[in-house]
């Protein structure tokens, strides 16, 4: 088994659905929580190996109880080495100093802020249900409680915002002192309320007021501190999310959890998308897994480029044909390669002292079309 393996816990309860999210979740329910819980510690026993990341993601993981957070937290105990990562996602009207003491007593080093927004009309529009003076409290309290690694997730894109208002929120959003900040267009996802709206005309979008947003981040959020290392990631030197390094890399991962995927070594599997179905499957002894497929050589190493691409850094070829064994001009539809380079969506990365070609990468044109440039990989 591949020894760089991520650990995902899907919790999948939330208070009320955002308008604009097609993550699985379901309305929070104390008693089908606890039934949950118990399912997913009883699982955690079945694993024995080292994981150099864990993240709890959701839903809305701070939803649970004290004692729930207890439970689950206590029964990972056993995955805690030194230097790892362990991420847990919070919202800002869910997590109060309690819980975010009982996170460090239990080994959580990074906490991942569901911020979204500065600016309560915006709040609205996206369906959150808290207040922009809770997103910033939330963030001071993380910080008092004494954690030193806090990520923010902020949307832009929003109808009706403006480039003017996107920096004030950035301006804001380095002005908190937290570590990392993940900027998010809004996409509009079918089977959303948003794609409902957007459908029929109520939500007019604006591609180059978005493109401008963008492109504005890119440019002050570095010149801020913040590096851009992945198409809609940013941090300080350092404070990289390690547990989402190892998906852009393609490396293996578990995922616990309704809707959570599993790759381990080429097998992709999905869990089935019901919470109580999945409760009842696992008590039952049968199979919570919906989907399975064992992937190609080649195709793993199509996506291996499809997810690498998306890092700042792109893909250095001899890095890729240690990971893949393919030469990566080797993987790529004839074409395709010249297509994207003539349309100025990747530049090769040059050897200073050869002047030979030793990888690929996005250009900042790139950038705003990475999932086009993704999808042309596979």
């Amino acid at each position: 088994m591949n020894t760089r393996v991520g650990l995902y816990i899907h919790i999948p309860f939330c208070r009320q659905k955002c308008l604009y999210c097609d993550f699985y979740s379901v309305l929070y329910s104390e008693s089908l929580a606890d039934s949950y819980v118990s399912v997913i510690l009883k699982e955690l026993q079945g694993l024995n190996q080292d994981f150099p990341s864990i993240y709890i993601g959701g839903g809305t993981p701070s939803i649970l109880s004290p004692d729930l957070l207890d439970k689950l937290l206590s029964g990972l105990k056993k995955f805690i080495t030194p230097g790892m990562e362990f991420t847990i996602e919070v919202n800002p009207e869910s997590v109060d100093s309690e819980k975010l003491k009982l996170f460090l007593d239990k080994g959580v080093n990074r906490i991942s802020i569901g911020v979204q927004s500065f600016d309560d009309k915006k709040l609205k529009v996206l369906g959150r249900i808290h207040s922009a003076k809770q997103a910033a409290q939330a963030i001071e309290l993380s910080k008092e409680s004494g954690f030193k690694n806090v990520s923010i997730d902020m949307i832009f894109g929003v109808a009706g915002e403006n480039l003017k208002a996107w920096q004030s929120e950035l301006e804001e959003a380095t002005g908190c002192s937290c570590q990392h900040i993940s900027c998010y267009c809004l996409s509009y996802e079918k089977d959303t309320p948003l794609f409902r709206m957007r459908k029929k005309s109520i939500i007019l979008l604006d591609d180059d007021a978005m493109a401008e947003m963008y492109k504005y981040t890119m440019s002050y959020l570095p010149g801020a501190g913040f590096e851009h290392y992945e198409v809609s990631n940013f941090a300080e030197p350092g404070f990289e999310c390690r547990h989402n390094l190892n998906y852009w890399d393609n490396n293996s991962y578990v995922g616990l959890g309704p809707s959570a995927v599993s790759y381990i070594d080429g097998a992709r599997s999905e869990n089935i998308r019901d919470t109580e179905e999945y409760i009842d499957r696992y008590e039952k002894d049968v199979s919570i897994i919906v989907y399975k497929e064992e992937l190609s050589a080649l195709k793993m190493a199509k996506e291996t480029a499809g997810v690498k691409i998306r890092v700042k850094q792109g893909i250095d070829y001899k890095w890729f044909k240690n990971k893949t064994y393919f030469d990566f001009e080797d993987i790529m539809e004839k074409g395709v390669l010249d297509e994207l380079l003539k349309d100025n969506l990747l530049e090769y990365k040059i050897d200073k002292a050869t002047r030979e070609k030793r990888g690929i990468m996005l250009t900042e044109k790139g950038f705003l079309f990475s999932d086009t440039v993704s999808s042309a990989f596979l």
